[in-house]
């Protein structure tokens, strides 16, 4: 037993005691160090509030007053425009804390406010049901991030509702300014082929977090997270938040270079009810799902409980992708003054691979060349053809072509309990303890390995990673209010186990698998076995200073220190080792200046260290023991430096922004192959220089008619690479000037909705411009322009809705993501097989009702 597990075994009691009211097994190894955690910190204080201000405000329209409280208790309160149309709040006077100021302003509104994890106040609905059938909801979209001293935005859940259910809310966040989210399925939801792209960052170079955790890079190949589509069942989701520049100063993430997008999860309602709804759609789809609310309890507390199952078929070839997930949510006050919400979420998820393709395979075979896993003999005959050199069946040219099968499976358990608490009237905070579990495997069905007659005699055998993360953490920050100034300051700890080992496992021959995506056993072969393991110590403080009602400062600064350590198993290639990336002082300010009540201007600088990958797959150890002796003590972390200005206008029905903005990306990590006199021909990282990105965001809403609303957005990229290459023992690549690779140049996207409260309708495009996958831009992949639709009926006096939604309306035939299998230096010929396409037409009919 280790030394940290001995340290647990005296606290796991506790852990179990927390949650068994629940039924909740929390695994050992960090049940007892989250609900430690928490039982210390609850001694340190108890729920979030903040200082007590004096208020004299005449009564007035509802948005005013809301306004008139933001500005002067500095605090963001987030709402849309249509929920407080038309409605007035009375005269505030007295001395009250924020809460309670607004509280008292939405008294009898049918609204109420809850925190968000950055601490902003977000208007919801009292109680939140699955089907609102009050407002029209006309404009979705926060899209200024008002008050804010950077650029930001935020989706609201109502927005998120008006998704095929089962849709990533990544693919919401496309009609942001900047944003370019790509897949190969309708619902944005098929992880290998998930790509966001931002300023010319991608995907693993983002922050995400749900409720202030950590989510990881959300990459496929995830060694530190998981996605948000596995943390959270879509119709729990709350606002969605994207900082385009860089998050708040304590966000959770070690790889949060180009940009943060923050989740939430809706709260349990005040009162006891069932939601329920049922999808069925194109490719055979269907999802249900179920939510019970308690209602309020003894004790004042709410809990819901929530489960969803989808099965979708693959809109080409033969294949599924499934999951079932579970989510419980359970809110209580202890007191006045403290707040505890614990969350767990259950998921597992299988899914059939869409094979990378390019541009010559698909000129060859065809738009719908995929996996043939419908066809195992010719699987058989292509691997035949493969290992003896024999002809291969038409119309392939070559035996690798295409192939069976792959895909994957993650079974994920995420737990967290976090206490909101109030120490004094000016000193509040909150305390998170969390912990997570992946259990994975992904699939290929390998024509290259020949399984042993011992293990069935197949020309075809199932190459399999297998990946195991178990991580727990601590996020604990303070907020104090000392006159024009507030305060804050955080820590973050989190320690990650993620074992990760390759293995060979046999197949029958000539009898096709009955079921390829799941966890094999008794392997022939075991490639490799590695452990890693990563700790991650983060500290932040900031100032925000009010120096008039007008003016408003921020500045601060984090530290961060991850150490990541590489220990073999198995392998024919050892390599075992400590590698850190670390940096005290990465500063952040900003400052907002309101000319009116209309108009303000903001400007901030963000810099930011992006941690090494502790795997097999990528990072530093992704080579030998002698290619990483060779690069250890000279690489550096990745780092950025972000300036942005923006302005902002808003006035009743029309908001509307602009930022411009300068980001330096510095110590970029390449992996290169070097000398063979050196570790024999391994590829390992290389700092390769730097990347500039210069660009312009631009953002509009407008409520020009009721119940008509229209939204714009577009964006201007210039990003290239500063240097030329030149690989270790390699020949010099002309990359400077060169754009950077699956980065559009220009994207935009428009909305245009309609919503009288009964009657809903939206349409949506969305446009990439050209994108490359090599670094000598030598293969464009085309611009596009994609539209979708999205109706709705509530049907009166009830609560039920029927929802339909259809996208790519015209059935484009475009190229999504790019890179999915990596980068390249040139592809003159178009034959490296790293994109993915977009899906065709697919239609959705939804209907939602609530008791």
């Amino acid at each position: 037993m280790s030394d940290r597990r001995k340290h647990f075994v005296s606290l796991v009691r506790v852990a179990q005691a927390l949650f068994s009211f629940q039924g909740i097994q929390m695994p050992f190894k960090h049940a007892a160090f989250a609900s430690a955690a928490v039982s210390v910190m609850m001694v340190a204080g108890a729920a979030q509030a903040q200082a007590q201000y004096a208020f004299d405000l005449p009564a007035q329209s509802l948005e005013r007053s809301l306004t008139a409280v933001g500005r002067q208790t500095q605090v963001n309160v987030v709402f849309r425009p249509e929920q407080v149309s038309g409605k007035t709040a009375g005269p505030l006077k007295g001395r009250f804390t924020a809460d309670a100021a607004l509280r008292r302003l939405l008294a009898g509104s049918g609204l109420d406010v809850r925190t968000t994890p950055g601490g902003s106040y977000l208007l919801v609905e009292a109680p939140t049901q699955l089907v609102q059938t009050e407002s029209a909801v006309v404009d979705d979209v926060v899209v200024l991030g008002r008050g804010r001293t950077r650029q930001m935005q935020t989706l609201s859940k109502a927005e998120l509702d008006k998704l095929a259910p089962g849709t990533s809310p990544l693919a919401a966040l496309n009609k942001l300014p900047g944003v370019n989210f790509t897949s190969s399925d309708p619902f944005g939801a098929y992880e290998w082929a998930q790509q966001v792209t931002i300023r010319s960052f991608t995907t693993d170079q983002m922050g995400y977090t749900l409720d202030g955790l950590p989510l990881g890079n959300m990459q496929y190949r995830n060694n530190n997270g998981l996605s948000i589509g596995r943390a959270l069942l879509t119709e729990n989701n709350g606002a969605t938040s994207l900082s385009q520049g860089g998050g708040a100063l304590g966000t959770a993430s070690t790889n949060n270079i180009g940009g943060t997008i923050d989740f939430t999860s809706i709260d349990p309602t005040g009162e006891f009810g069932v939601d329920m709804a049922g999808t069925y759609g194109s490719g055979g789809t269907w999802r249900g799902f179920t939510r019970l609310n308690t209602g309020r309890l003894p004790g004042g507390g709410s809990l819901y409980a929530a489960y969803a199952r989808q099965d979708t078929k693959k809109w080409k070839a033969a294949g599924e992708q499934n999951i079932e997930q579970i989510n419980v949510k359970f809110v209580q006050p202890l007191g006045e003054a403290v707040r505890s919400t614990t969350f767990l979420d259950y998921a597992d998820r299988r899914e059939d691979d869409y094979a990378d393709l390019s541009f010559a395979l698909v000129n060859r075979l065809g738009w719908n060349v995929d996996t043939i896993s419908d066809n195992f003999p010719l699987a058989e005959a292509l691997a035949t053809a493969l290992q003896t050199g024999g002809a291969v069946p038409a119309p392939y040219l070559n035996a690798d072509d295409v192939y069976y099968n792959g895909g994957g499976v993650r079974q994920d358990t995420l737990v967290y309990e976090r206490l909101d608490y109030d120490l004094t009237p000016s000193l509040s905070g909150s305390t998170t303890a969390y912990y997570h579990r992946d259990h994975g495997i992904g699939t290929y069905a390998s024509p290259y390995d020949a399984t042993p007659e011992a293990y069935g005699g197949s020309p075809v055998s199932v190459s399999a990673l297998r990946y195991d993360i178990d991580r727990a953490g601590l996020i604990s920050r303070l907020s104090y209010t000392l006159g024009d100034h507030k305060l804050d300051a955080g820590v973050w700890y989190e320690d990650n186990d993620f074992h990760q080992a390759a293995y060979l496992y046999g197949l029958t021959k000539g009898v096709a698998p009955t079921n390829f995506q799941r966890f094999y056993d008794n392997p022939f072969r075991t490639r490799w076995d590695y452990q890693f393991t990563t700790k991650t110590y983060q500290f932040h403080i900031g100032d925000t200073w009010s120096v008039t009602d007008n003016l408003r400062v921020n500045a601060g600064f984090k530290a961060l220190n991850v150490t990541n350590e590489a220990e073999t198993i198995t392998s024919n290639t050892p390599i075992n080792g400590v590698i850190k990336a670390r940096d005290y002082f990465l500063p952040s300010a900003g400052i907002l200046y309101r000319l009116d009540e209309r108009n303000e201007m903001f400007a901030s600088f963000t810099r930011n260290m992006a941690a090494f990958v502790a795997s097999a797959s990528s990072g530093p150890f992704s080579t030998t023991q002698a290619g990483f002796d060779y690069i250890r003590k000279d690489l550096k972390p990745e780092k950025t430096r972000t300036l942005e200005a923006g302005y902002r206008y808003s006035r009743d029905g029309l908001l509307a922004s602009v930022t411009a903005y300068d980001v330096a990306f510095e110590n970029r990590l390449l992996a290169t192959s070097i000398s063979a006199t050196i570790v024999g021909n391994q590829n390992v990282l290389q700092n390769v220089g730097g990347v500039t990105s210069r660009g312009v965001e631009t953002a509009i809403s407008w409520r020009f008619a009721p119940a008509w609303s229209l939204f714009g957005s577009f964006a201007y990229n210039d990003a290239k690479y500063d240097d030329d290459v030149t690989p270790l023992g390699g020949a010099t690549i002309a990359t400077k000037g060169k754009r950077v690779v699956a980065a559009p140049k220009t994207v935009g996207g428009a909305e245009l909705a309609y919503d009288n409260g009964t009657v809903w309708s939206k349409v949506t495009a969305h446009y990439q411009g050209e994108r490359f996958y090599t670094y000598l831009n030598d293969s464009p992949v085309k611009s596009s322009t994609v539209f979708d639709l999205a109706a709705g009926y509530r049907v009166p006096q009830t609560s039920v809705e029927v929802l339909l939604n259809v996208t790519n309306v015209f059935d484009k035939r475009y190229y999504s993501s790019v890179g999915t299998s990596g980068f390249v230096n040139a592809d003159p010929t178009g034959s490296y097989t790293t994109l993915q396409q977009g899906a065709p037409r697919q239609v959705f009919a939804t209907v939602r009702v609530s008791f």
